[in-house]
C-alpha cells in the first residue's frame, strides 16, 4: 500500500513537470505529452445557442505510453444533426514528441499527429470537422515553447473528409487547420506541493480555410482552467468569430470540460 501511495505521488508531480500546467490548452494539444504510463478520461460538452439550443457530449480517454507517444479515443453524441441526442461515432488520436530542448523554466518541443473519425451523419457543412462531424484523416505538426509562466504553442494540419456511414458525402474534401494558442499560469506563484490548485488563463486563435474555396474562417477562445490536486482539472471556454465565410456549427460555441486523470497505470 504504501509503495502504491509513493508511486501515485510521483506519477503526480512528473505530471507537473513534463506537461507543465500552462500548456494544457482548451482546444488545442500542445507538442508537450501526458505522463507516461498514465490514463486521462475527459467528459465534455459544447454547444450554441442560436437560432436555438443544440449541445454535443464528448466522452474521451488519453493513454499516455511513454515520454514520446500518447493516444487518445473519443466518443461523440449530439442533437446538432436531428431532434434528439444520438451517438455519432468515434475518433482515434495519436501523438508523437521528435524534439525537445529542456532548461530550467523552460522548453521548446515539436510534435507529429494524427487523427481518423468514423461518423455518421448528413453533412451539409463547409467545415471538415473530426469532432463528431466528419468521417476522415488530419495530420500535422505542433511546436510549444514555455517560458517561465507563459507557454505559446503554434500547430497546421491537413484534413480530408471522406464519404460519411449512411452513404453522405461530404461538401468539401480538403481542408487545412491552424492553431495559435497562449497560456500563462496565474496562480500558484510558487510551487510548493502537487495539492495546490492551478489556475491558468488561455486565449486561443482556432482558423481552417477550404483550398481553393473562399471559405475560411479565425475564431478567438478565450479559456480558463482550474487544476486540483494534480489530477482534477475543469476547463471553460467560448469561443466567437474573428472572421468567418463558412457554413459550420462550431461558431458561437461553449466549452465545458471535465478530466480525471490516473498515474502509473501500468509497469
Amino acid at each position: 500500500m504504501t509503495k502504491y501511495i509513493w508511486l501515485t505521488l510521483a506519477g503526480m508531480l512528473t505530471a507537473l513537470f513534463q506537461a507543465s500546467a500552462q500548456e494544457l490548452y482548451v482546444n488545442s494539444e500542445p507538442a508537450s505529452n501526458m505522463a507516461a504510463k498514465s490514463l486521462g478520461i475527459r467528459l465534455e460538452n459544447q454547444g450554441y445557442f442560436k437560432p436555438d439550443y443544440r449541445n454535443r457530449t464528448t466522452l474521451e480517454a488519453m493513454l499516455g505510453i511513454n515520454k514520446y507517444i500518447m493516444v487518445h479515443g473519443t466518443a461523440y453524441m449530439s442533437d446538432f444533426y436531428q431532434d434528439k441526442q444520438r451517438f455519432e461515432g468515434v475518433s482515434a488520436y495519436a501523438k508523437y514528441r521528435f524534439y525537445s530542448a529542456d532548461s530550467v523554466q523552460r522548453h521548446f518541443r515539436m510534435a507529429a499527429f494524427a487523427k481518423a473519425s468514423s461518423i455518421r451523419n448528413v453533412q451539409y457543412n463547409q467545415e471538415i470537422s473530426l469532432e463528431g462531424d466528419n468521417t476522415g484523416l488530419q495530420g500535422g505538426l505542433v511546436a510549444t515553447q514555455l517560458v517561465h509562466k507563459l507557454a505559446v504553442s503554434g500547430s497546421l494540419s491537413y484534413l480530408r473528409a471522406f464519404e460519411n456511414r449512411g452513404g453522405y458525402e461530404p461538401v468539401n474534401r480538403n481542408s487545412i487547420a491552424y492553431t495559435l494558442s497562449a497560456g500563462y499560469l496565474l496562480f500558484p506563484k510558487k510551487y510548493t506541493n502537487y495539492e495546490q490548485t492551478n489556475i491558468n488563463l488561455y486565449a486561443e486563435l482556432l482558423g481552417k480555410s477550404n483550398p481553393g474555396k473562399a471559405q475560411y474562417y479565425v475564431d478567438i477562445a478565450p479559456a480558463i482552467q482550474f487544476i486540483f490536486n494534480s489530477v482534477l482539472r475543469v476547463d471553460l471556454s467560448y469561443r466567437t468569430p474573428l472572421t468567418n465565410r463558412m457554413l459550420r456549427n462550431t461558431q458561437n460555441m461553449y466549452l465545458v470540460r471535465v478530466e480525471y486523470n490516473l498515474f502509473n497505470i501500468f509497469n
